[in-house]
Parts: structure tokens; sequence; C-alpha cells
């Protein structure tokens, strides 16, 4: 039976990837994100290979989030994989140094925008007995690294957010579990920078990082497996990257 899948964040990086990685096989999507054009464009491109609809609100708005996902026709309302990948990092400061400007936008994206999707979804999955949730944490929600502060508190909530679920879920049979990646190439590091290219594209200079596709083939992995299999937890790295702070770099 065809699958519906729901997708934050996908108008670039890992949720594009993700997209076009669940197009080729056939799955149905519910493709969200605060980019219109961009939504549009993917939309355009994997609609010869499935069916594809799309949301354009941004998740830190509770109330745009719950009626986004209560918009939906009646071809796309019933969302069996949740795809919580919606995220940002804004600044690289020690916490004495610190932007609350910033410290709201990564919790207000990284946790509460997680659970105003989430809480607008689960219900539907609760009902029927049967879904699958994947939150897209991050090797910071494994560790603390210096100046990483606030995210690596926002992205350690993903994990236990995550782990909580599966334990309030497990009576419904709903699978929920954790893909956590190191450095991965996206634009991710521009946002982090404000924009700032040099300094972003020096963080993946001299290694090969991870690319969004590899995450993408994870997350397909995790959703591919046999009913009673739930991949819960799962830390990916570059070959040359060792913890948050170890990297081999040929320079």
């Amino acid at each position: 039976m065809k699958k519906t899948a729901l997708i934050t964040g996908a108008t670039s990086g890992i949720g594009e990837a993700t997209a076009y990685e669940f197009a080729k096989h056939n799955i149905d999507l519910v493709l969200c994100g605060r980019r219109l054009e961009r939504l549009k464009a993917i939309q355009n491109e994997l609609e010869r290979l499935t069916n594809v609809h799309i949301l354009n609100f941004d998740v830190r708005d509770k109330e745009k989030t719950r009626q986004a996902i209560e918009s939906l026709p009646d071809t796309f309302n019933t969302i069996d994989i949740l795809i919580n990948n919606a995220g940002n990092a804004h600044g690289l400061d020690p916490i004495n140094e610190g932007s609350i400007d910033d410290w709201d936008a990564m919790m207000d994206i990284n946790v509460k925008g997680l659970l105003y999707v989430s809480k607008a979804i689960i219900p539907q999955m609760t009902a029927r007995q049967s879904g699958h949730i994947i939150n897209i944490g991050s090797s910071a929600g494994k560790e603390v690294y210096p100046k990483g502060n606030v995210y690596c508190a926002s992205k350690h909530a993903v994990l236990a957010i995550t782990e909580g679920m599966r334990i309030d879920l497990n009576p419904f049979g709903i699978k929920v579990g954790a893909i956590n990646p190191g450095l991965v190439e996206t634009e991710f590091s521009q946002v982090r920078f404000k924009g700032d290219n040099t300094v972003a594209g020096s963080v993946y200079k001299g290694f090969k990082a991870l690319q969004a596709e590899d995450i993408a083939e994870i997350i397909y992995f995790a959703v591919s497996r046999p009913p009673h299999v739930n991949i819960a937890d799962l830390l990916v790295f570059p070959t040359a990257q060792a913890n948050s702070v170890t990297v081999k770099k040929d320079l």
C-alpha cells in the first residue's frame, strides 16, 4: 500500500534530499517549508515520480502549523511517515557573548517547531495505531562542544523528546527514532554564520563531509525496515570525523 510522508524543512539540505529519495521509492509527499518558490520548484520536479502537496508555513508559528496541517486534502491527510527535519543553528559564540535572538530562533525551531508539527500529526497515528516518526537530531545532541551551548541544548532536547515519544507511543505500535548526523555539507553553515560564505565554506575544507543525499538514504533505510524493526537512534559521521571537534583535514 502506498504511503504518504510529511517532511518539514523540505526546501533545502537533508529535507530536500529526503523528498527526492522518497519520491524515487514512490512515497507520496507533503513538503513543508518557508520558501514558497523553492517548494513549488521541488514539487514540479518530483510530480513526475509521485504525488506531491506543498504547505508553506513556519514551524515556529503554532497556529499556522496547525492550520496548514488541517488544510491537507483528503488524498494527503493520512500521514504514515513524519520526518521532523526543520532545524537551524545561529551563531557560534561563548555563552557570555551569545545573542538572545539566536537562542530564541534555535529553541523555537529545533524544539518547539518539532513539537508543534508532531502535536498536529500524532493523533491520527494513535487513532490508526500505526505510523513512523523520525526526528533529525545531531551529533550535537550527543555531546557538548565549545561555543555550542544553546544549539547543543536544543539537539539534546530533540533526543529527549524522541525517547519520550517512543515510550509514550509504544502502546499504539508507532515507530519513533532519531537520525543524528555529524558534519553535513548543506546551507546549515551559511545560516549559522549569517551569510558569511567564507567562514561557512571553511567548515568543510580539507575533508569529505557527509552529503544531504547520504542522510536521505539512511532515512529511507530506517522507514523501509520490516514492521518489527525500529531504528531507534543512529549516529553518523563522515569518515574524517571522530567527534564534534576531532576532524582529520588534509590542508
